[in-house]
């Protein structure tokens, strides 16, 4: 999976990066909601008086989903068998 950065200015001036935010297919399914969870994630950051200077939208989303959401987008092909 493709993942993707932001970066923007908070209005204090502090640079803020976003990391970890994966890039989806035109006609996938979870576009809309990544779109809507990663506007979600800026508007809290920009209501912080002093936030951090990195954030990951993976952990994010971790928090925000449900499992069976969050594993069907970061789905990993896992090896079996150790092989």
């Amino acid at each position: 999976m493709l993942l993707k950065s932001l970066e923007f200015k908070h209005e204090n001036g502090q640079k803020v990066k976003i990391i970890d935010i994966p890039v989806l297919e035109e006609d996938s399914t979870f576009r809309f909601m990544i779109s809507v969870k990663l506007n979600i994630l800026i508007t809290d950051i920009m209501k912080k008086s002093m936030p951090k200077k990195t954030y990951s939208f993976q952990e994010y989303l971790k928090r925000v989903l449900k499992w069976k959401d969050y594993e069907q987008l970061f789905k990993s092909d896992a090896l079996k068998h150790n092989a």
